[in-house]
């Protein structure tokens, strides 16, 4: 089994993670992760040369801390409803 290299410690703001680490950070196929960025649901990868395509970690980041932001206002509206019915 392949191992995870999640684990390793790194500095978010000179970091770049490839598309088989982004997708094993969000446990989806690579195609995934290229089918999100074409549909415009997710962070731009830069090229870091002919071939080499990378995201940034602080992209990525700042991705994962705006789905959560959503899914708390998303909670809070639903259960606004639910207590005003």
């Amino acid at each position: 089994m392949a191992k995870s290299t999640m684990n390793i410690r790194m500095n978010p703001s000179n970091s770049y993670l490839s598309a088989q680490q982004v997708a094993e950070r969000f446990s989806v196929s690579t195609d995934t992760i290229y089918r999100w960025r074409r549909d415009g649901r997710f962070p731009a990868p830069v090229r870091l040369s002919p071939g080499t395509t990378r995201w940034r970690l602080s992209d990525i980041i700042e991705f994962e801390e705006s789905l959560e932001a959503c899914f708390a206002v998303r909670a809070i509206m639903y259960f606004d409803m639910a207590a005003a019915a």
